[in-house]
């Protein structure tokens, strides 16, 4: 272990961080490890100081690829290795940036020597590098998905294949895989999540003993990292050899008929889609058997296992944050209490260096903390099951409906509190179920980061056309343009043969047109009149289901409120699609109606955020019954605001929510000031047969006509 790398058993706390690795590196089948939880939890130094204790790589010498000398990859492209050289070298930990480019993490071809020369010029990269080690990607949830496509087809298959117009390049690439993410910047996608085979929850210690001694740890390694590491010497090489004797035994690990019946039990009880659930919790449970230094699979295997192969697979509502119930596993498992496998084995001696009890170092409970993250955790081998999710219920408590006051013209009016002007506050109500909407998208062609809503130019997609390359990286060869280019030059050149004489100037990279991610601001009216006739749930259940749309299209969501006498960011722009269902759930109603207020807020905001990210292109969403009350001239106030957001070329949506026999149409009139399309709550619904404004590019084109 280099003096650099902060020891993994002087970790503290962190028990189902460092099980779950621990596992992985003795079953690297499982299929690796996501790790949620907050910053500052020292999840990258928990991970590298887990690099420092795998074994030893037997490599082909020279090969970029690190072929196994016993069986060398026969599609290498340094191959064949017959013959060739061996080395030993340490086994690696690669970290993926999220900013990475898809060429970073697949490697590259030289295009212009493959079509001038013939000749596969080969750069590997990052899948490449990780190949019989451990990849680790900070940030998951931050990917792009063309990045994400690229390592689920690797982690699922083993194999790395670049293709570029025409020319192949395939290489061996099995890894484990570690992945970091912290849920308030958003979730994974459900076929992301499903690839890794375990999922634990992290978070920095309440208890103060165990903070001050990872501060104390954490001083001592930075003031002597060399003397620091040699304390911790012992420790690191019994659980080393744990790890090894763990390692030599699991092919010897018995999984009886009765343990895979509970696993089966386990794993339709809590309903989770399709079978790499019982795989993993079986490949799991054989592991921790081996762990404890045995060849049996027992009930408290499986019953761990379960706690960390399924909290991320459970079926569950919207926005759900994953977790198991704890009370249900325990009610599946005790059904079993009876069976046990036939033929029962003793249980070998487990040898030097394997204890079957978890050992929790020196000085207490351990965890590691490093350079690149705060202080927090570590393994012992032990592991605390995660803290339970908990079943699916209603997130706030339905109230009883509340009485509408009429206005003198028979529509709905603010409610006077007692000792003011303004509407007694409302409890919070919970939201109807949500429901799929109809899409709505910017108008134009944007160049934003990749996802489902609106047109733009993106790496991916179908081609339009072709262009000189931007910058020193071709993302993607036009090979009828670039032969097209380089076609009037050859004689000039002095080709002979039959090759094509091909120089960097004739290079084209392909124009493609995909969609993209917006920003999309909910600007939602939380008033007294919002709040007659149940009208409040309808209007969250809406919402809900336009963050539930913005989620599937990777948006990046706000959340602003008005009511009483001003606006409220409620969520700042974030990717947290499922914070602003959280925030949404909380939201009361009561006081006049400051509209203006609200959109001016939104204004604000659009503002700094295109500022900080001037490609994501917003739209905004109104949620109302387009009343304006309170201040002098609400009205006119509202219609300026808007006239702001229009001038600014904002693309807008505004969400009708008046109801009654008698409408005043205050909502068209708003959109007719912000420029945008105005649909009831009834239109929102995609399966609705009434027509409507499917974009708002078409209001936008009508007006311009």
């Amino acid at each position: 272990m280099s003096s650099s790398t902060y020891p993994f058993t002087a970790v503290v706390g962190m028990d189902d961080m460092r099980l779950g690795l621990l596992l992985n590196a003795i079953s690297p089948s499982i299929g690796g490890v996501l790790v949620r939880g907050e910053k500052g939890t020292a999840k990258t130094t928990t991970v590298r100081a887990l690099a420092a204790l795998l074994p030893e790589v037997e490599t082909v010498a020279d090969c970029r690829f690190s072929c196994d000398p016993a069986a060398p990859d026969p599609h290498c492209p340094d191959g064949p290795h017959a013959g060739a050289d061996r080395a030993v070298r340490p086994a690696r930990m690669v970290e993926l940036p999220v900013g990475a480019s898809e060429d970073r993490l697949v490697g590259s071809l030289d295009i212009e020597r493959a079509l001038g020369e013939g000749v596969k010029a080969f750069e590997p990269g990052l899948l490449a590098a990780a190949h019989r080690g451990v990849l680790y990607v900070d940030e998951v949830n931050l990917l792009g998905d063309h990045l994400v496509d690229s390592l689920l087809d690797a982690a699922a298959t083993g194999v790395s294949s670049v293709e570029r117009e025409g020319v192949s390049v395939r290489h061996a690439s099995r890894f484990l895989l570690v992945g970091t993410m912290n849920p308030e910047e958003g979730e994974l996608r459900p076929q992301l999540l499903d690839r890794f085979g375990l999922t634990v929850e992290v978070a920095a210690s309440r208890e103060t003993e165990e903070r001050v001694e990872v501060v104390r740890r954490r001083l001592a390694f930075d003031e002597d990292p060399a003397g620091f590491a040699g304390r911790w010497a012992a420790e690191e090489e019994a659980l080393r050899a744990r790890l090894a004797a763990a390692r030599a035994l699991l092919p010897g690990v018995r999984l009886g008929d009765g343990a895979l019946r509970r696993i089966a039990a386990v794993c339709a009880g809590f309903e989770v889609d399709g079978m790499r659930a019982d795989i993993v919790t079986a490949r799991t449970s054989a592991a921790l058997a081996a762990w404890a230094g045995r060849t049996r699979v027992l009930t408290e295997d499986v019953r761990q296992a379960a706690l960390l192969a399924l909290p991320h697979r459970r079926r569950r509502a919207p926005f759900d944050a994953p977790g198991l119930d704890e009370a249900k596993l325990d009610e599946i498992l005790a059904q079993f209490e009876d069976v046990e496998d036939e033929d029962p084995e003793p249980d070998p001696d487990p040898g030097p260096g394997s204890d079957p009890e978890p050992d929790p170092g020196p000085e207490g409970p351990e965890g590691p903390q490093g350079p690149d993250d705060g202080p927090d955790g570590g393994p012992d081998g032990g592991g605390r099951p995660p803290q339970d999710g908990g079943a699916d219920g209603p997130l706030t408590p339905d109230v009883p409906p509340q009485r509408e006051e009429r206005a003198p013209d028979g529509g709905p009016q603010d409610t006077p509190a007692a000792g003011g002007g303004e509407a007694a506050e409302a409890p919070a109500v919970a939201a109807a179920d949500p429901f799929r909407t109809r899409r709505f998208s910017v108008p134009g062609l944007g160049e934003g980061a990749d996802g489902r809503r609106s047109r733009a130019l993106t790496a991916h997609g179908r081609t339009t056309g072709a262009r000189r390359p931007r910058g020193r990286v071709l993302s993607a060869l036009h090979l009828a343009a670039t032969v097209q280019a380089a076609a009037p030059h050859q004689r000039a050149r002095g080709r002979t043969g039959r090759g094509l004489v091909v120089r960097r100037d004739d290079l084209r990279e392909a124009v493609r047109e995909g969609r993209e991610g917006n920003l999309v601001l909910f600007v939602v009216d939380a008033s007294g009149s919002m709040a007659a006739r149940k009208r409040m749930s309808a209007v969250k259940g809406a919402v809900l289901s336009l963050l539930m749309d913005a989620y599937q299209r990777r948006d990046k969501v706000g959340l602003i409120t008005f009511r009483g006498g001003a606006a409220e960011l409620a969520l700042p722009p974030t990717s947290s699609v499922e914070a602003g269902a959280a925030r949404l759930q909380q939201l009361s109603t009561g006081g006049r109606t400051p509209l203006a207020a609200g959109l001016l807020q939104a204004h604000e905001v659009l503002r700094v955020e295109r500022l900080r990210d001037p490609s994501r292109r917003p739209l905004v969403v109104v949620v109302t019954d387009g009343r304006a009350t309170g201040g002098p001239e609400p009205v006119q106030r509202a219609r300026r605001a808007a006239g702001l957001l229009a001038a600014a070329g904002t693309a807008s949506v505004v969400v009708d929510c008046e109801a009654g026999p008698v409408r005043l149409g205050l909502a068209g009139d708003l959109g007719r000031a912000l420029g945008g399309p105005v649909v009831t709550l009834d239109d929102l619904r995609a399966d609705t047969v009434s027509a409507l404004v499917r974009t708002v590019r078409d209001t936008h084109t009508r007006r311009a006509a």
